[in-house]
């Protein structure tokens, strides 16, 4: 999210309001704080936000009914709960109930933080969703991926080969070479296409939270388990589930995934009564899992069952004809999302972007060409409009620190990482922009590759 976002805070301290205000405002975002249920629910009425953060127990309406009323609202804006530690149990029946994610009033201040941006990322990728789910219904022919390029056509001969059958798909590519518009596509051209697309990105979570959001898990199976809850695979029954970043799961949950993909059922947490599931499993990876079995951090016998029928996505710097396409394309969502009418893109710009090398493939480019649409304040993108990284960067006659790379995913993945850090002096948050990522995926990334930092403390 921009520095834009706004965020209602709700609370009856007066204290833990202003905390909260002066933090998050320093962060960039807006914040509106109230004191009531009430005023909340006509402040939300009258205008956006982005996210609400509220206390549990509040004289009148409580924080719960504050939820279920927001949601009745609308059900996509997430809402983060607070907590004291004697209200815990209840917090964790507000995410139950679906509240985005808690946190007790004496957390440290970075993980209310990063509770707030991932609630943020949320509301941006559900708002992208919208958008895109109106251009497939307003576009004709259907296809959503923009790209008339040699190395794409290939691929989408193989997705017309397999998407009518059920075998499972790996996507292989680098990061932002658009894996989920891949499977997004495989399963708009299949027989399940009636049925429901579910994803989760399997990085993302804790393996405990994982776990039970992929198989479900029974009543009183783990503190906060009021409720039996359905698991995304039974959730996708009769449809697709593409999970993403499946090389980042654990031993115990690739365990699980292969009993899914031998027996295609799955056990709830908690239970001991299988559950059947038809769902068509589609894996995403920006990883080199043929290392990952070498160095014995992923099962072998799962990566065959996964590697029926693996689909290489091309880097954007191996179809550079798409790039021009792709730069309108995104110019004209762009402005449509913005409220901008009749901007161009000069054929200087054009240029200018052809001959960069895009490391962090078509998500860098939208990145770019969004920037570009907000800070323009004429109606053409020129060069100038640009960042200098993009109109001075690597070209495409190669980086040095990407270069060395043997053409494994991961290295290049780690020689991107490092180059990103070091241009920024290790700000994270700037770091993550560019590479298109969220900062806990980043700080996990830096983790798992050993990174150190090399100049001085920039977060």
């Amino acid at each position: 999210m921009t520095d834009s976002s706004r965020i209602l805070i709700v609370d009856d301290e007066s204290g833990m309001c202003r905390f909260l205000s002066i933090m998050l405002g320093r962060e960039g975002y807006s914040v509106t704080v109230v004191s009531s249920g009430t005023e909340a629910l006509e402040a939300f009425r009258n205008d956006v936000f982005h996210a609400v953060i509220t206390d549990i127990k509040m004289p009148g309406m409580s924080g719960i009914e504050l939820l279920r009323a927001i949601r009745a609202l609308d059900p996509v804006v997430p809402v983060i709960v607070m907590t004291a530690f004697a209200s815990l149990d209840t917090a964790i029946e507000a995410v139950n109930q679906g509240a985005f994610h808690y946190f007790i009033k004496q957390a440290r201040n970075e993980e209310i933080k990063l509770v707030v941006r991932r609630a943020l990322e949320t509301t941006r990728l559900r708002r992208e969703n919208r958008v895109l789910l109106d251009e497939v219904r307003q576009s004709a022919p259907t296809r959503r991926i923009v790209g008339e390029s040699e190395s794409l056509r290939g691929v989408f001969a193989t997705i017309r080969k397999v998407a009518p059958t059920d075998s499972t798909v790996l996507l292989c590519g680098e990061s932002g070479t658009g894996k989920e518009l891949f499977a997004r596509e495989i399963h708009a051209a299949s027989r399940r296409r009636e049925g429901p697309f579910v994803s989760i990105n399997c990085g993302a979570l804790p393996e405990g939270l994982l776990e039970s959001e992929l198989f479900g898990h029974v009543k009183g199976s783990f503190t906060g388990a009021v409720r039996d809850k359905e698991g995304l695979f039974s959730v996708a029954s009769d449809g697709t589930f593409l999970l993403d970043e499946v090389g980042e799961t654990s031993p115990a949950i690739q365990v699980k995934l292969l009993r899914v993909l031998q027996e295609r059922e799955i056990v709830p947490v908690g239970g001991h009564k299988p559950v059947k599931v038809n769902a068509r499993l589609i894996a995403a990876t920006n990883a080199d899992l043929e290392k990952a079995v070498e160095a014995g951090t992923f099962r072998a016998d799962l990566f065959y069952r996964l590697h029926v029928i693996p689909v290489v996505l091309p880097p954007l710097r191996e179809r550079a004809d798409d790039i021009p396409l792709l730069a309108v394309h995104f110019l004209k969502r762009h402005c449509r999302i913005s409220d901008r009418s009749g901007m161009e893109i000069s054929e200087a710009a054009l240029e200018v972007l052809a001959a960069y090398d895009w490391p962090g493939n078509v998500r860098e480019l939208e990145n770019i060409i969004e920037r570009s649409v907000i800070l323009e304040e004429s109606d053409t993108v020129t060069p100038e409009s640009l960042p200098e990284k993009i109109r001075q960067g690597p070209s495409r006659s190669g980086d040095p620190a990407v270069g060395e790379c043997t053409g494994t995913l991961e290295s290049i993945e780690r020689a991107y990482l490092v180059k990103v850090l070091r241009e920024t002096g290790w700000k994270k948050k700037r770091a993550s922009s560019i590479l298109g990522i969220n900062s806990s995926t980043l700080y996990r990334k830096i983790q798992r590759y050993g990174l150190e930092q090399t100049g001085p403390t920039a977060d």
